[in-house]
């Protein structure tokens, strides 16, 4: 069985239930951890009585050294400082043999497995970032990405661990700093301090906004398929990351930041689903509780409403760059 954990609080409600849901088509066998990082979350969660999950508030998550720095940081800063102690509360918590973060806002197209498999008798998997090169944020961000990412509770996964939960407590801030940045660019050295970590391999793991461009997709035999341009390798398409995705104002959808250049192709095969699988988990949520609120709301359409152009070619085709209208992703034509 594959042991994942992960954390959200409620703005990222619906997109955490499309990713367990995503793992229960595609995962044979798996149990996922939540972390609630709000008692609207923990309640809607808990009542829900998801089969593979078990819900933990963050009040039985906190120690004493998270609640020590938390007020120093911004929500999503104290986020970042919780992803490297959320692994280790669940390995130690319900003494399991390995677990993976996830981020929240992940979607799965097939079973990951194959990317734990890869790792053999390493203790840590990490996932570069492969960016297209016109979006190399490699100095800034990290080479990799803590958006997937395994330990085993060997004495050498551990070691890694606990230097990376330590140095988060210490310094995990949105901002660049003598060479660090949040808790991702601690990776960066990884590979060279540690002989057990291993850098996944399989293109299929981590393809987001940031290097989509580099593929081209496609389903087949019933799969997500994808294939490198450059050398035209294929792999199947295990999970997209849709980092930058947000809910707009009247049913609008901004699908990335609007520095990364979205092709209809990656539109069609891996946002249009994933849309779907949004709309199914507010479904879910609401089941719970009509009223709930399962994401959050931004109005950023003034950069469309301020140019007359831009507002006639987004009401007529029903999107412009990253910004669609719900019905056009749900059900417009996107070849």
């Amino acid at each position: 069985m594959l042991n994942f954990c992960t954390l959200f609080n409620s703005t990222y409600l619906s997109r955490g239930l499309a990713m367990y849901q995503s793992l229960e088509e595609h995962c044979s066998s798996f149990h996922l951890y939540v972390i609630a990082f709000d008692d609207h979350c923990y309640e809607v969660l808990s009542r829900l009585g998801l089969v593979h999950a078990t819900v933990v508030s963050l009040n039985a998550f906190e120690n004493e050294r998270l609640l020590s720095v938390k007020n120093d940081r911004t929500a999503g800063e104290y986020c970042w400082t919780c992803a490297s102690s959320t692994i280790k509360y669940c390995l130690q918590t319900y003494a399991l043999d390995h677990c993976t973060y996830v981020d929240a806002d992940l979607m799965f197209f097939s079973d990951p497995q194959v990317l734990l498999n890869e790792m053999g008798d390493k203790s840590v998997l990490i996932t570069p970032h492969r960016y297209t090169p016109k979006y190399d944020q490699t100095a800034m961000s990290g080479v990799y990405c803590v958006q997937f990412m395994t330990f085993k509770s060997t004495p050498e996964g551990m070691e890694v661990l606990d230097e990376w939960v330590n140095k988060c407590i210490e310094w995990c801030y949105s901002r660049c700093e003598d060479g660090k940045f949040g808790d991702q660019k601690y990776l960066d050295d990884w590979q060279q301090k540690f002989s057990t970590v291993h850098v996944l391999k399989h293109l299929g793991g981590g393809v987001a906004p940031w290097n989509v461009q580099q593929y081209k997709l496609s389903i087949r035999d019933g799969r997500l398929r994808g294939k490198e341009i450059a050398s035209g390798n294929t792999f199947d398409l295990i999970f997209y990351h849709y980092h930058g995705f947000q809910y707009t104002a009247k049913d609008i959808y901004s699908l990335s930041g609007s520095c990364y250049t979205l092709l209809r192709n990656a539109v069609k095969y891996v946002y249009r689903p994933y849309i779907r699988q949004l709309n199914k988990a507010e479904r879910v949520a609401r089941l719970i509780n009509r009223n709930v609120n399962a994401h959050e709301i931004t109005d950023d359409l003034q950069w469309i409403k301020s140019v007359p152009g831009r507002a006639l070619v987004f009401f007529l085709r029903g999107y412009y760059k990253n910004l669609y209208k719900k019905n056009a992703l749900t059900y417009g034509f996107l070849n």
